[in-house]
């Protein structure tokens, strides 16, 4: 079985647990918390995915660095996925856990890479479109990449709008290209 469906499968389980104990939200704050903290430590992930090191010393760790600052939940659920020896699946486990979070809150996750930085009145005018369209609570994250030349491409789920000028350039590039050979 992939690690993915595992992790979706664990993650679901959660968030069923976490909406039985009311304690969905807090559960939610402790994943994000836990992604950033992952994110930003390798040696920790490592340590997650490593199966050489016992149960136990990655249970002290994790204990060490999140029982103050996360729910009992939480720390329970770290443990149980460490006894079953699931610990290298602890980070997408709890992406996942945001994402199906996400579903159930009906918030859409959107990115806009624009050449250079968007007005506030132009981020809310794309927001606004975008809640439009999918119908649900828009988180819209800007980005910026001056090889775009200008314009931008929004990304929202597996769909991509791309107005950028690069590409519209590369597009020209090809099309003279194919008539030239023919």
């Amino acid at each position: 079985m992939s690690e993915l469906t595992v992790a979706t499968r664990y993650a679901k389980s959660l968030i069923d647990l976490a909406q039985e104990q009311n304690s969905l939200e807090p559960v939610k704050a402790d994943m994000d918390f836990f992604i950033k903290t992952l994110k930003a430590n390798s040696e920790l992930q490592a340590v997650l995915r490593n199966p050489i090191i016992a149960h136990d010393k990655k249970k002290k760790i994790l204990d060490a660095i999140f029982t103050d600052k996360v729910s009992k939940v939480t720390t329970s659920f770290f443990h149980i996925m460490v006894n079953k020896s699931r610990g290298e699946i602890l980070y997408p486990t709890a992406q996942e856990f945001v994402n199906q979070y996400n579903v159930i809150k009906n918030i859409i996750n959107a990115t806009v890479v624009s050449a250079a930085p968007l007005s506030a009145e132009n981020l809310q005018k794309l927001t606004a479109e975008v809640k439009a369209v999918t119908g649900g609570n828009v988180v819209l994250h800007a980005k910026v990449n001056p090889d775009l030349i200008g314009g931008f491409v929004l990304t929202v789920g597996d769909r991509q709008i791309d107005t950028s000028v690069s590409s519209s350039l590369k597009t020209i590039k090809k099309d003279f290209a194919q008539r030239v050979v023919q």
